[in-house]
């Protein structure tokens, strides 16, 4: 990968605890001497001016491959989520519907649960989609059911469309049958109908209650073969037959593509005016919609050698979404799933296939979801609509080379650096609080233009009962060599009874919470030795920069000061 910083120029860079002028006096050892830097930026926190909630939006994972929830690394993956968040996480996954053998590989799977007899009549077997389920339920993870995609014997044969059942990649895993509409809108209801039932009688009704149920995945592009008008309908069946097994279910849709697209936001529109209408197309009773959800991806490419991000491009399609949804009343407040949330939209394309997919071994990822998190809040304070989910669209691909190049968040295993990021903000919780910069970039230049001229060097801050979190992040959409930049974070506002605080510093950067540097050093070995293997193992997770330490406040105030390298991210935790 073309890394954003060298380890040989950065050794090692201290974190210093500040304190005003008071606990200055305590003395401090001095930060070592460092290499050239940039010019320095100072984060400046408010505890004592609150904002609206810091709502777990990480917590929500998904992948294409469903059938790797059961093999050996997916189910280790799966529990690492559950650990990482205070709050339940939750899983969408592809083809929980699609007919066939159950095996995974590249952008496809299945489970078979619905075939037709000989005379038509449906046949269900359960035993591949329950192996998926029991394996949520034993890591102690939610699914979000995404209701996907057409079985076999239920495809209807189009005539403008010639593909087999199953196309696999690399050719278009979406243009095959598995992504027709039904020959039998009826029986398509039957379905959903029978396979929730399954859920509420396998898994108890109070434990489905608290799952949510999309339909179907970006029905405007190639994975719907029919109109906008048949995916209403398919909608329509689908949920009228979820509420009919479980009135208080949570349903939702369309999952649609980018809305900054004019195609994607006019399919969104016509999805919320056909439910705004209030006629089903299967039942002729109000539409039920429990939350709304819909995809928001960047854009990396090649530029004079080198990748660079697209993160315009996601938080467009989240400022363009919300201010579309902004515009119902009566839709305004719900739940809102951007139910793939990423720097761009092929998971299973590795690095090979696509050279500017480098971001995703190193801390360039981590770095960009810092800063995507951050806008996406800002975004939704904007329009004032309510943000439920940042799904990341990873997960891992088993029995692939170690660190291929695939978005996912281990391999073979072995924790990659976005992983810690995810575990930075599950320790965070409380309410957000006021955060300026002197060298962030605007939320209009990050949706406009994106991080192309200065960095990005921002951060976000959350207190909670007798804890506050600060991450801030050092962020240039160009995956380029730059200098650290010598931070200062100014804390004020911390409550009364915060006199004397342990201060812990996480840090994602080349050195720390990275176990990719650490096999780049050992000569990118695809056979490890078990030596190597519990090497990498060892410097997997989130990292601290340095030791814990115990700090006294004075007048609520708190400065702290660190160097930031580009594209590293550090999490401050303060307790009392």
């Amino acid at each position: 990968m073309l890394n954003t910083v060298c380890m040989k120029n950065f050794l090692f860079f201290s974190f210093l605890v500040g304190v005003t002028q008071a606990a200055a006096a305590q003395g401090v050892i001095p930060p070592a001497p460092t290499a050239p830097t940039e010019s320095p930026a100072t984060i400046t926190v408010d505890f004592a001016s609150k904002g609206g909630p810091y709502k777990p939006i990480y917590s929500w994972f998904g992948y294409d491959e469903a059938n790797y929830t059961t093999m050996r690394n997916g189910k280790v993956l799966l529990t690492e989520l559950r650990d990482l968040s205070p709050v339940p996480v939750y899983i969408r996954a592809h083809h929980l519907l699609t007919s066939g053998d159950g095996k995974a590989e590249l952008k496809f799977s299945s489970t078979n649960v619905y075939t037709e007899d000989a005379s038509g009549k449906p046949v269900y077997d359960f035993k591949i989609l329950d192996g998926i389920f029991d394996e949520y339920k034993a890591a102690g993870v939610r699914p979000m059911v995404e209701f996907g995609f057409m079985p076999k014997d239920l495809a209807a044969v189009l005539p403008n469309r010639h593909e087999p059942y199953q196309v696999h990649y690399p050719k278009s895993a979406i243009s095959g049958a598995s992504n027709n509409p039904p020959k039998d809108y009826k029986k398509w209801g039957d379905l959903i109908h029978t396979v929730t039932a399954h859920f509420v009688e396998r898994y108890g009704k109070e434990t489905v209650l608290q799952w949510y149920f999309e339909v179907w995945n970006e029905p405007d592009i190639d994975y719907w073969h029919s109109t906008a008008e048949d995916y209403w309908k398919l909608y329509d069946y689908a949920v009228a037959n979820v509420k009919a097994v479980l009135p208080g279910a949570r349903v939702g849709g369309p999952a649609t593509t980018s809305p900054s697209g004019e195609k994607a936001y006019n399919y969104l529109k016509g999805f919320l005016d056909h439910v705004a209408a209030g006629k089903s197309l299967a039942d002729g009773k109000p539409i039920p919609l429990d939350f709304i959800s819909f995809h928001a991806k960047g854009r990396p490419t090649i530029v004079d050698n080198h990748v660079t991000m697209g993160i315009k491009h996601e938080l467009a399609d989240a400022d363009r979404g919300f201010y579309l949804i902004s515009q119902y009343p009566k839709y305004r407040s719900l739940p809102i799933i951007i139910s793939e949330a990423d720097p761009e939209g092929c998971a299973a394309c590795s690095s090979r296939v696509n050279p500017a997919n480098n971001y995703r071994n190193g801390t360039l990822y981590p770095a960009y979801t810092a800063a995507a998190f951050k806008g996406l809040f800002d975004l939704q304070d904007k329009h004032k609509v309510n943000l439920l989910s940042m799904l990341s669209w990873s997960f891992e691909f088993e029995d692939k080379d170690y660190f291929e190049g695939f978005r996912s968040l281990s391999t073979n295993g072995i924790n990659k650096p976005v992983l810690n990021l995810f575990r930075m903000f599950g320790l965070m919780s409380g309410t957000r609080v006021a955060t300026t910069s002197t060298a962030s970039v605007p939320l209009d230049t990050l949706v406009s233009t994106g991080v192309r001229e200065k960095a990005d060097v921002d951060g976000m801050a959350a207190i909670d009962d007798r804890k506050a979190t600060v991450l801030v992040w050092n962020y240039h959409d160009a995956d380029t060599l730059a200098a650290a930049t010598p931070t200062t974070i100014k804390l004020s506002g911390l409550p009364v009874g915060a006199k004397r605080v342990l201060v812990q510093h996480y840090r994602i950067d080349d050195t720390h919470s990275n176990a990719y540097t650490r096999w780049k050093a050992m000569g990118s070995p695809q056979q490890p030795t078990a030596e190597q293997y519990a090497q990498l193992q060892s410097v997997a997770g989130l990292q601290l920069l340095t030791s814990p330490a115990w700090v006294n406040v004075v007048d609520g105030k708190l400065d702290l000061t660190t160097e930031l390298l580009r594209q590293s991210i550090s999490l401050v935790k303060i307790t009392w």
